[in-house]
């Protein structure tokens, strides 16, 4: 048996995904900047894709920029909003984001004279929204918090924290814009970006059963953000480039699969979580990195006395994936930035492993898994203990 494990890292693309993509290849496959039938017609999907995305999240569909991914969505709402900022000011962010979020910022930090507050996590990986107030300074200009975290699945408290930057800003000119990355919420954890008060958010396809190459940012309307890329001037000039219609329409039908089974899945993650939680932790000197209110996707573990990368490959060798970490940081010999902030040592760290769920998995599956983990955390201990 094979059981994929690492859906936190990249999730297989939805067999309804790959019909609605299909005739995009080689049928419709037109450039919507073209003046002609099939330049019009691809335009009129892109832009259904946006409206259908924008219905789903409750905003207008000219707030909604397609990117290639997480990543590029990240480093737009970051760094186009603070470059087309008259002066360098003040951003407030926590000490797990992702690298995506973090880098730009330590980037603003190190080359253009913006100044960082890093607010620590709780042993839950949740900031106290108190310490995002506290923080909060006369040239203060974004506030970056992730919704949840990709290591251990910690969800943070998005709405209070943007009813603190909205009160804030009641009496502010510089008002402070709060954004949010979430491309590890969508399909797991509600999201609802007008009541969070939230300026700039950033979700990726691939996280949700979509196609690689895919991401979108919102940008609430009245913003001004420098783009990053030039060229053509498409996505209203903040992203040029020829628009990937393929992976795009992919995109949409993968939003709307995760916003029209959002029920479901969350019902059938809890369920998975639950069983696979319960007999991980009946594994001798075993322990839960996870938060127990966390996004039920994500299983963070450690095991005394294991190397979590030595686990990695004992699991794969039975057919079992998983990984260590963030995948965009895991073949990195350095310690979990995240599971040092929530107070593990670098020991602890390296015995950890995550464990991403799909609501695709069966309780068979499920119990597979835990089967392999037991047996090659004996094994991997009686090798090297």
């Amino acid at each position: 048996m094979q059981v994929y494990l690492d859906n936190s890292a990249t999730t297989p693309v939805d067999p309804r995904v790959i019909a609605a993509m299909e005739p995009y290849w080689q049928h419709q496959f037109g450039n919507p900047s073209s003046p002609h039938r099939l330049g019009i017609e691809a335009e009129s999907v892109l832009e259904q894709c946006r409206k259908y995305i924008a219905q789903a999240f409750k905003v207008n569909p000219d707030e909604l920029y397609f990117t290639s991914g997480g990543t590029e969505a990240n480093n737009l709402a970051i760094l186009g909003y603070t470059y087309a900022q008259y002066q360098p000011g003040h951003i407030i962010t926590s000490s797990i984001e992702h690298p995506s979020v973090l880098n730009p910022i330590l980037h603003l930090q190190a080359n253009h004279g913006w100044q960082v507050s890093e607010l620590p996590v709780n042993a839950n990986g949740k900031v106290e929204p108190e310490l995002a107030a506290e923080a909060i300074r006369p040239d203060t200009a974004l506030v970056s918090i992730m919704l949840v975290n990709n290591e251990i699945g910690s969800i943070q408290a998005v709405k209070q924290i943007g009813a603190i930057i909205a009160a804030a800003n009641q009496n502010r000119r510089r008002k402070i814009v709060f954004h949010v990355d979430a491309c590890q919420a969508l399909g797991s954890v509600p999201i609802d970006i007008r009541d969070c008060g939230i300026d700039l958010l950033t979700i990726s396809g691939h996280k949700i059963f979509g196609p690689k190459g895919t991401g979108l940012v919102y940008i609430k309307n009245g913003l001004h953000l420098r783009p990053l890329l030039f060229g053509g001037g498409q996505e209203g000039g903040l992203r040029s480039g020829t628009e990937n219609l393929p992976g795009i329409v992919g995109f949409a039908k993968a939003c709307e699969l995760a916003f029209t089974e959002f029920a479901t899945n969350r019902a059938a993650l809890s369920s998975l979580n639950t069983r696979l939680v319960s007999k991980l932790m009946e594994i001798p000197e075993s322990h839960l990195n996870s938060p127990e209110d966390g996004a039920d996707h994500i299983v963070s573990v450690r095991f005394t006395g294991i190397k979590g990368e030595v686990l990695v490959h004992f699991l794969e060798q039975r057919g079992v994936y998983v990984s260590m970490g963030a995948a965009c940081s895991s073949r990195h010999s350095s310690v979990s930035h995240v599971l040092q902030a929530i107070g593990l040592t670098p020991d602890e760290a390296a015995a950890t492993i995550r464990i991403g769920l799909s609501p695709k998995l069966s309780l068979d599956q499920i119990d597979y898994a835990a089967e392999m983990i037991a047996e090659s955390v004996a094994e991997v201990r009686s090798i090297y203990g």
